[in-house]
C-alpha cells in the first residue's frame, strides 16, 4: 500500500484496491483512525506530550483530584502504566501527587496551574488537528459523523 493510501488519501494503489474493499466501513474506519492517530501523536509530540498525558490531564480537569486507582478507572490506563505517566507529568509540574489525608497508603493526584495551562495548549493543538482531519466535511457533516460514530461505539 502506498503511503498516501495509508493516510486515507486515494493514491494510485488505493484506486487499484478492489471495490469491495474500498466500500467496507470497517476498512474505512481503520484507515481513518490510523491517520487520526498519526496526526494526534505528532501534534502532541510537538508539545512534548503523549495521548496518555492528555487523557490524564483532561480527566483531572473535568472530574477533579482523585487517587491513582480512581484515575486508572476513569482513564482506562492500566495502573502500572499510569504510574509512569503520572511520574512524567509530576516531573514537568503538571500534576501533584500527595498522600490521601483519609488513607496515607494512597496518593491523590491533582492538576496544577501549570498543568491546566499545558492542557489548554494541548486542547488548541488537538482542535487544529480535528479541523485538519475533518477539513473535507462541512460543520453539519462533522456533527453528523460524530453522532453516527458515537452510536456505532455504543452498540
Amino acid at each position: 500500500m502506498n503511503p498516501d493510501a495509508a493516510d486515507g488519501a486515494p493514491g494510485e494503489d488505493e484506486r487499484r484496491t478492489p471495490a469491495r474493499l474500498r466500500a467496507l466501513p470497517s476498512r474505512l474506519l481503520a484507515l481513518t483512525a490510523a491517520r487520526a492517530d498519526r496526526l494526534v501523536c505528532a501534534g502532541l509530540a510537538e508539545q512534548d506530550a503523549r495521548k496518555w498525558h492528555y487523557t490524564v490531564l483532561v480527566s483531572l480537569d473535568e472530574f477533579g483530584a482523585t487517587s491513582q486507582a480512581g484515575l486508572s478507572r476513569r482513564t482506562g490506563i492500566y495502573r502500572s502504566d499510569l504510574v509512569a505517566v503520572i511520574n512524567e507529568l509530576a516531573e514537568r509540574g503538571h500534576v501533584e501527587r500527595t498522600p490521601d489525608p483519609d488513607d496515607r497508603r494512597r496518593n491523590v493526584v491533582t492538576l496544577t496551574a501549570c498543568g491546566g495551562e499545558h492542557l489548554r495548549r494541548l486542547d488548541r493543538v488537538l482542535a487544529g488537528i480535528q479541523d485538519e482531519l475533518m477539513e473535507p466535511l462541512s460543520p453539519a457533516e462533522r456533527t453528523l459523523l460524530t453522532g453516527l460514530l458515537e452510536r456505532v461505539l455504543q452498540r
